[in-house]
């Protein structure tokens, strides 16, 4: 799977997507739980994902396919 064939989302307990990042050929980018839409570098991406896989965030990563 590559970075622009999948969607990271951050959910919270109930299941709630707090917010998400996607990879275009542009680049990265977020999308928030409001539909703001902002670009992000690599770093940026890593440095919101690192947190909850090292336990120390309780959002839940949740990794989908994107149909293209």
């Amino acid at each position: 799977m590559r970075n622009d064939e999948c969607i990271i989302k951050f959910l919270n307990k109930n299941g709630k997507v707090l917010q998400s990042f996607q990879r275009d050929k542009e680049g990265w980018f977020q999308t928030s739980s409001k539909g703001i839409i902002r670009r992000c570098t690599a770093e940026q991406t890593l440095s919101h994902l690192l947190p909850p896989l090292a336990g120390v965030s309780k959002a839940i990563v949740k990794v989908e396919s994107i149909e293209k």
